[in-house]
């Protein structure tokens, strides 16, 4: 009977969220770019381009998230 500390479930948890953490990338980029493009649309401002500066924002947030997520993958091992 198999255990909850079963290797071949570990590594399979490990690989799924190893290959989630580029959909979640691109998930909070492009709404931080389209926030952004949304911004510029509705509030011009001859200064500043709001979308460049919420899509360096959003890689931040998701440059984080994935930090975290490698920690916490790592933290179980």
């Amino acid at each position: 009977m198999p255990t909850n500390n079963d290797p071949k479930k570990n590594n399979y948890n490990k690989w799924l969220a190893l290959i989630n953490i580029p959909i979640q990338m691109g998930i909070i980029i492009y709404l931080f770019a389209y926030f952004g493009n949304w911004l510029d649309e509705n509030h011009p401002s001859t200064k500043v381009y709001y979308v460049k500066v919420m899509v360096m924002v959003g890689v931040v947030l998701a440059l984080y998230n994935v930090i975290r997520q490698v920690n916490e993958i790592n933290k179980k091992q």
